[in-house]
């Protein structure tokens, strides 16, 4: 009762990284909400799923396992989840901004009457204090998220109605293992108590996933390059370095908009994000839109011929010059490193 629930989506018997990050700061924000953190986990032969989420500091695992959810399908994996609710009245649900949890998270807000903030890249626990009722309510979930097109960052509190929802991407919060031996019990769910014949009307006849051909989430040096560039031709000097440093690359949306590069390789509110060891950035203005996809890389390199650029602001080195000018030397010299 009144705990903090993580969805845990799970392929091929093993649990997305978007769900051990949620499962990271599930165990943050329940020990400052001093409850317990619950995991859903739904799917087929899913015997040893727990030696994977305990380690994050679960206290307690929900699963669901059939035959008949080996592969995700919207009004069964819902219908589990909101009875599940139901039962257990938790007072914060996180789900990854996925296709799965985009689809998810919102049916079950809307069965539950609970509201949801999607695409949040930040989760905090706060009071607040309502100016219209002077009420004042403890320990809410604070979800933050870009809005009005990015140009602002919204914190929006839901007070009155339980669970507290939010999406998070991928790569926003950090994956860490809270105890590699920690030991939680495990609930297991009687599916045929939740679910009825309707609501597996939908059947999967074939099913084909076809992995990205491009990945660059877990590289940890990336250079990425603006609108700046100046074209197409001058991204393969990102290319050049990117491959000198073993990294990737990456674009911000003008960039991708422009035609420079590919859309797999967008990094930012309408991309994806990223947190490297290293990230170059050439050409980049900076605006809050591609900032909130990678303002958590460990160094930051800005590459701009504009002192005054937003992105020199959270930079750790700002080269103020010409990226055409600049990159050939930086390939230069890190090859003469590299030696």
């Amino acid at each position: 009762m009144n705990n903090v629930f993580v969805y845990c989506e799970i392929e091929d018997s093993i649990v997305a990284d978007v769900s051990l990050e949620l499962l990271t700061k599930g165990r943050d924000l329940a020990n400052q909400l001093k409850c317990d953190l619950e995991a859903v986990a739904i799917g087929y032969n899913l015997k040893e799923i727990g030696k994977q989420i305990f380690p994050y500091g679960v206290d307690k695992l929900h699963i669901a396992d059939d035959k008949r959810l080996e592969y995700y399908l919207t009004l069964p994996f819902s219908s589990i989840v909101i009875n599940l609710f139901k039962k257990e009245n938790p007072q914060v649900a996180l789900f990854g901004a996925t296709s799965v949890g985009r689809d998810l998270g919102p049916r079950i807000s809307s069965a539950l009457v609970s509201g949801l903030t999607a695409d949040c890249t930040g989760l905090v626990v706060g009071d607040y204090d309502d100016p219209k009722t002077k009420k004042n309510y403890k320990n809410l979930l604070y979800q933050i998220r870009p809005a009005f097109g990015g140009n602002i960052i919204a914190t929006i509190v839901n007070p009155e109605h339980r669970p507290q929802m939010a999406t998070v991407r991928e790569g926003v919060m950090k994956k860490e293992i809270f105890k590699h031996n920690y030991s939680g019990s495990v609930v297991n769910i009687n599916v045929d108590d939740y679910l009825n014949d309707t609501d597996f009307a939908v059947k999967i006849i074939e099913r084909h996933i076809e992995a990205n051909k491009i990945d660059i989430k877990k590289s940890s040096i990336i250079v990425a390059g603006g609108y700046g560039v100046g074209s197409k031709e001058n991204f393969k000097l990102l290319f050049e370095l990117a491959d000198v440093l073993g990294g990737e690359v990456g674009a911000s949306r003008a960039a991708v908009d422009a035609g420079y590069v590919e859309h797999d390789r967008q990094i930012g509110q309408t991309g994806i994000t990223v947190r490297p060891k290293l990230y170059i950035a050439c050409g980049i203005s900076g605006q809050i839109q591609h900032r909130s996809g990678m303002e958590e890389s460990a160094i930051i390199i800005s590459v701009n011929n504009d002192p005054e650029a937003p992105i020199n602001s959270i930079a750790d080195y700002v080269i103020n010059g010409n990226v055409a000018e600049v990159l050939p030397k930086m390939i230069k010299y890190y090859k003469m490193n590299s030696k």
